[in-house]
Formats: structure tokens, sequence, C-alpha cells
């Protein structure tokens, strides 16, 4: 990226004062711009420049949770001629898009930091699928970020399935903003760029083959990134992006791209769940016994509205699934917190009785 103010990088009076907690020291702020396997990019409104963490920092915060992800604002100091950056601290987030790691591991894996406004791409011919997208707006909701739903590739259907997918998007909550587009004929892609804010950090989320990369060139109006024919047998998409990095676009705008998503468990989204499922949350108040799990009681507000199709069964049973996952999920990263800290004390009482002998 370009040489710009701190400002025009998304440095709000939010950041300025966190800022001030660090008087007398020879630091500085920088954005992390992009994240690899061990190393970061920073732009600290000079240069991009290349960034590792340094020794404390790194073995003082072990969790996932702690450590930089593409968006954060860091405090660094600069070496090397202003080629080598040292990342000493975070600085407290505005907001931050995590989810369960992939596969078995039982941690949390960071998407982006500090995002204002969040577009959940889901491309309406073979994608579509409204149960994962409720789960993308329970952890877009639970990371404080304001979701935008991106309806891809409509060049793929006719108005009346258009009509009809529009039909059933009624399940969802009316306090979502919405536009359906095609990268290949360009409608709705006015609205889009419209849309966008300068100085407000965008992030695109979406599985693979939904037309993440696309969208984004359209919108750099270059082909910089790499797109890949999705698979004809199945409609599924290759992974194209690879890292998540941060882009200017030429109207001021912040947008990071994200690699597509195969999983999306959430761990301890009461906050996301709420947000995405709010009128089902507003009838349990009504239920007549004040710890109704809302499946079999009698007197559950939630089930007679099922009954009498105030609520969409497909919707009330995806949030059942979804919040006895997440519930699940922190019960158990909560146990495993507590055996690796068991494990951690045990370790250094061991090493200190060595060093006696």
């Amino acid at each position: 990226m370009k040489p710009m103010e701190l400002e025009e990088l998304g440095f709000n009076n939010y950041f300025k004062g966190q800022e001030k907690s660090y008087p007398g020291k020879d630091l500085q702020p920088a954005r992390i711009s992009a994240v690899h396997r061990n190393s970061f990019l920073v732009h600290n409104g000079t240069s991009e420049i290349y960034a590792e963490l340094a020794g404390k920092f790194f073995y003082q915060n072990d969790s996932p949770l702690n450590q930089p992800a593409v968006g954060d604002w860091v405090m660094i100091s600069i070496f090397d001629e202003n080629n080598l950056a040292i990342v000493h601290d975070i600085l407290p987030r505005q907001s931050l898009i995590k989810r369960k790691d992939p596969g078995k591991k039982l941690d949390y894996q960071l998407i982006a930091a500090n995002i204002d406004c969040a577009f959940i791409i889901q491309d309406l011919s073979t994608n579509f699928n409204l149960n994962r997208l409720e789960r993308y707006l329970v952890m877009v909701g639970e990371g404080g970020v304001q979701p935008v739903i991106l309806f891809s590739k409509s060049d793929l259907l006719s108005a009346a399935e258009i009509d009809q997918i529009v039909a059933g998007i009624d399940r969802l909550n009316d306090q979502y903003q919405w536009f359906i587009f095609s990268s290949l004929s360009g409608a709705g892609l006015e609205d889009i760029r419209r849309s966008l804010k300068p100085g407000y950090t965008y992030c695109l989320l979406g599985s693979s083959g939904v037309g993440k990369t696309t969208l984004l060139n359209i919108l750099l109006g270059e082909k910089r990134f790499d797109v890949r024919e999705v698979r004809s047998n199945d409609g599924k998409g290759r992974h194209t992006t690879t890292q998540r990095q941060l882009i200017l676009l030429a109207n001021g705008s912040l947008l990071i791209d994200t690699p597509g998503m195969k999983e999306l468990g959430n761990i301890s989204a009461e906050e996301g769940i709420g947000k995405t499922f709010d009128e089902i949350l507003r009838l349990a108040d009504q239920c007549r016994f004040s710890d109704c799990t809302h499946t079999s009681e009698q007197g559950c507000a939630v089930l007679e509205a099922i009954e009498s199709g105030l609520i969409d069964r497909n919707r009330y049973d995806n949030y059942i699934k979804i919040s006895k996952e997440s519930a699940f999920y922190q019960m158990s990263y909560q146990d495993k917190r507590r055996k690796d800290k068991a494990f951690g004390r045990m370790y250094k009482q061991v090493m200190k009785n060595n060093r006696k002998k």
C-alpha cells in the first residue's frame, strides 16, 4: 500500500486514546496488513514493513486470542533502516471476528480485527444455504461487527428463481441490509460500490467459489488476484485466497479478503446468537419457566410460535443446533484451559525443583 495518514488506515479516536498509555516509550502505532505463518506485514503510514513478535510478547500470550490478527493496531519499534518491525503489544480491539479452529483442535482461530462491516457472500446458484448464512451472522454478530449480505451469481438464475429465494430470506430478521449482484453481468455492483465508505474497514467472508476474489478484483478495478473456476461436478470452489490481507480501494475504503471457510463452529457465541435469533430470544421471556430449554416444556412461548407459524421451523432447528454447539465448545474449551494451566504450573514446579538439585 502507498504512504498515507494513519487516520486513512482507520486510526480513529478510540485507538489514539489507547496509544496514550505508552508515554515516553520508543514505540509507534501500525496496522497489521497481512498475516503469514510466523510473521506479519504492518503499515505505519509510511510503508509496509516485515514484522515479528517481540520474544516477551510471544511467550506471555499463549492463547490465539492474544495474538495479532489482520486489521489489528499494534505498537511497534523499527530497526534495520525501516525494514524490520518488532511488535510489542496489541491495542485493545473495537471488534474481532473469530471462529472455532477447524478440525479437532479446540481453540479459537482469528479471522480479522477492527472491522466496521462484514460482507457475507453466498452463491445463489449452488452455494445458497440459509443455515450456513445464519452461522456466519452468529460469528459476525459475536464479534461486534455489522453484517451486510451479498448474494452473488444472480446471472445463473431466472427472475422467478431469484424471487423464490428472496421469499425464503424472510425467515431472517429484517435488520440486515443485502444486495443481489452478478460479477459477470454487472447487475448490483454499483449499489455495492456506493455502500463503501472511505476510512471504513470491510471484510469479505464466504465459502470457496462464491466469488469473493472476483468481486475484490472488480472493486479494485484490476485483476490483481488470481481467480479459479469452481468444480463442475459440485459447484464448489478451490481456495484462491490463501492468506488474510488488508487492501486499500481507490475510494479510500479498506477491505480484508479471507480464505474460504468450510467449518463454522462458534465457541461461546451467546451474544451473536442473541443478535441473529433475537425474535426467538424475545419470545423466550414469555415462557412459563425461566429455565425453559424451548425443546419440550409446557407453556413454552417459542414452541407455541412455531406451531402457529410465527417462527420458521428450520430457523428454530438451526438456533437449537448452534446454541448447543456453542455451549458444548465453551464447556470443553474452559476444561482445556484449566488443564493447560495446571500442566503449566506443574512444569514450572518441576523445573524449579530441578534447579535446586
